[in-house]
């Protein structure tokens, strides 16, 4: 090697990004505060628009004596929606009694013979039974079953124990499950399974419900269970 060469090492050569300029920077920051902004904004603006077309239904329809712009030189926004909450408290409390149950029946005979009606009258009146401590009582308890492949899982409710013929064909430690489809939860199927290919779930039937109208958007809360602690155990510590 000549006086004039040097040696190799084998350096590795670390090239240093440029920094961004200041438009990529503004740019940057921008997106950011967009995402963190974009679900409030949304629902704010989800709110004004139901509130604003509740009161675009309901207001006009209420006598002049009742409304607020009849003393005031503005609209009050949200006055529909209160309206339209003390209407439907006050309904379900008429509902309930005796000669309301009798009035509801009615309703529903007439419109299930409307041709057209009845057909879209029907589904909600399956969901309404669905949320009625009537139509809910006849399930035990939400479970999960693989269906409809292995793997694959989805909610059902526990009807009731074989009983029988189908006890002593299927055995005693089998359960009738109704498997509800989606987002109609009333119409679905029955199946029978042995309890160890279920899987038991904490949540109540109303949960598991709006679970399946909403095609899973809407899941409670859930904490797993706290374990027990030894007994000479001080939580203090």
């Amino acid at each position: 090697m000549s006086e004039n060469e040097k040696p190799d090492y084998g350096m590795v050569v670390v090239t240093v990004p440029p920094k961004p300029g200041l438009f990529a920077w503004l740019r940057a920051r921008f997106v950011a505060g967009m995402l963190i902004a974009l679900p409030m904004v949304a629902t704010f603006a989800i709110l004004d628009f139901l509130i604003n077309l509740i009161d675009s239904w309901v207001v006009p329809i209420l006598p002049a004596g009742l409304r607020p712009e009849t003393y005031l030189d503005y609209a009050v926004p949200g006055f529909g929606l209160i309206i339209l909450l003390v209407f439907l408290t006050l309904l379900g409390a008429v509902a309930t009694n005796f000669l309301g149950k009798y009035l509801v029946d009615v309703t529903d005979r007439v419109m299930a013979r409307v041709p057209v009606v009845r057909s879209i009258y029907s589904v909600f009146k399956q969901i309404r039974d669905v949320f009625q401590t009537g139509s809910t009582g006849q399930f035990r308890e939400v479970v999960m079953v693989e269906y409809p492949k292995e793997g694959s899982w989805c909610i059902a409710f526990v009807t009731a124990k074989v009983k029988g013929e189908l006890e002593a064909k299927l055995g005693s430690d089998y359960l009738g499950v109704f498997v509800p489809t989606t987002p109609n939860p009333t119409s679905g199927f029955l199946i029978y399974l042995p309890e160890s290919k279920m899987i038991r779930l904490d949540m109540s039937l109303e949960d598991a419900a709006k679970a399946i109208i909403s095609n899973g958007l809407v899941l409670p809360e859930w904490e797993p269970p706290r374990e027990p602690l030894p007994p000479n155990s001080n939580p203090a510590k």
